[in-house]
């Protein structure tokens, strides 16, 4: 029996068209099939666009009759909603943006579009990308397609739900303390954070400008790769992307990791993490010194400093982007009768209460008296963190830890303690603070048949370190291969 199409990896669809085997038309059609017949359950779209798709992998299929071949072309994907989508609602899962339409497309999304990319529609989102599990975004909970009852991770969950839930071939998610490898990690799909200043951010709407980068989520670590070979690059358009060149990513997959130095941080198997997480990620680091990789343990010292700076710079710079949504230029307006109680209402009413937590933590923390003492201290640990990986690099190729403490948790388990909520990005959060690249790999499942990620950390534009030993792992283990089945799932 031939497999459905919205099970082929993203190489295989692309070997399939080019080979004339099926369309893009008929690919983009079995996954908005697959969407009507899942999505009910997980909720992983805020937007579909099933026109515009169609007609997009139409134009594609004339593109390649014509002898084009450009290296995305007639796939179907999925982005996140806080990515600006010209013709397209772009909300960041929050009500003072329900009806905003962007009037220009980001710089990441236009060359995956560049690239043949069709798009199948926006993903949920933790409100401005603001949470661990996608419970605040303003719509609805998407859910964990290996078992309903749970979190896909977040804030990127509806990324990783679709991917997990086969509703899309790959997604564009973002990534300010963990928010692609989270949601990879819970949902037993592949998670890549590049380095910061890698791929631009030029249409992102921002939430922690020094911490946010877009990665991608996909079905395989070559799948991955080829997304990032195609957004990755200096943009005008974007201040800090880098004006360096890009490698091929895809190049030295298959190089294997022998002699290929990993490290193991004592500081990053503590007390509390989930027994199962902990002898899986174990397990995958003793596979990958088996097939040649030398392990290493060091120390990150500066990391139980990581939570309380991340919590500090991150609010501090919600605050300040957050202040343009003033209900006068775009987004939401109560329409009050003077300009401080329209402000004060259009943005009591349209942010939701994470938001505004996190708004009002990082308005303190920049307030006259307490920036020295909060901010300004969180900025110079921050550079402790940032040392700390730069001399554990000096030894080391690439660092392993888990991505997670414990598997996926259920919806509404911790939503009354933001402390343990935060607790969750323990792992992901100094990456972002150091501006290195991750990759979260499935290497296992709890009793629960929950999934277990492989964090692989690689230094600053080390991209193509943690893509070779990801790829190493995944191609000789059959974790990756393992699938949820969202119909059939727990509720």
């Amino acid at each position: 029996m031939t497999k459905p199409l919205y099970t082929l990896t993203l190489h295989d669809a692309i070997t399939g068209m080019r080979a004339g085997d099926f369309t893009s038309v008929e690919l983009t059609q079995a996954l908005l099939d697959r969407i009507a017949a899942v999505d009910r359950a997980v909720n992983a779209y805020l937007t579909v666009t099933p026109e515009r798709a169609l007609e997009q992998a139409a134009q594609a299929d004339a593109a390649r009759r014509q002898g084009a071949d450009a290296p995305l072309l007639g796939i179907p994907m999925a982005i996140k909603d806080v990515l600006s989508t010209e013709g397209v609602r772009t909300t960041c899962g929050s009500r003072i943006l329900e009806n905003y339409m962007p009037p220009f497309t980001a710089t990441a999304v236009q060359r995956l579009q560049r690239a043949g990319m069709v798009m199948l529609g926006k993903t949920n989102t933790d409100e401005f990308a603001m949470g661990s599990s996608t419970e605040n975004s303003a719509y609805f909970t998407t859910r964990n397609p290996w078992d309903l009852s749970r979190v896909p991770g977040g804030s990127s969950g509806g990324s990783g739900a679709a991917v997990a839930a086969q509703a899309t071939l790959a997604a564009l998610g973002t990534d300010t303390g963990g928010s692609v490898r989270l949601p990879a990690s819970y949902c037993g799909v592949v998670g890549l954070k590049p380095s910061y200043g890698r791929v631009s951010r030029y249409g992102l709407i921002a939430y922690g400008s020094s911490l946010d980068q877009i990665g991608v989520l996909a079905k395989t670590v070559q799948d991955a790769a080829l997304v990032l070979q195609v957004m990755a690059g200096h943009d005008g358009n974007d201040s800090t992307s880098l004006d360096l060149p890009v490698p091929d990513y895809r190049a030295g997959l298959d190089r294997g990791v022998q002699g290929l130095r990993v490290g193991i941080p004592q500081e990053y198997f503590i007390e509390g993490i989930q027994p199962e997480v902990e002898a899986a990620v174990k397990t995958a680091v003793a596979h990958l010194e088996n097939l040649g990789a030398q392990i290493v343990p060091i120390t990150l010292p500066n990391t139980e400093k990581a939570l309380p700076v991340y919590y500090l710079v991150a609010t501090a710079e919600a605050s300040a982007n957050l202040s343009r949504y003033d209900g006068v230029r775009f987004g939401y307006s109560a329409g009050a009768d003077s300009i401080l109680e329209n402000y004060r209402e259009s943005r009591g009413r349209g942010f939701g209460a994470e938001v505004k937590r996190r708004i009002m933590l990082g308005t303190y923390a920049l307030s006259a008296g307490y920036y020295d003492a909060y901010y300004l201290k969180a900025q110079q640990v921050r550079t402790l963190i940032k040392q700390d990986f730069e001399t554990a690099f000096e030894t080391v190729d690439v660092i392993a830890s888990p991505v997670a403490p414990t598997t996926a948790f259920r919806i509404g388990e911790k939503s009354g303690d933001p402390l343990s909520m935060y607790l969750m990005d323990v792992f992901t959060i100094t990456l972002n603070l150091a501006g290195i690249c991750g990759i979260s790999v499935p290497c296992g499942s709890d009793n629960q048949g929950m999934p277990i990620g492989l964090q692989l950390i690689g230094p600053h534009l080390g991209e193509e370190a943690i893509l070779r030993a990801a790829h190493a792992y995944e191609q000789t283990t059959n974790w990756h291969t393992q699938w949820a089945t969202p119909e059939t799932a727990n509720v």
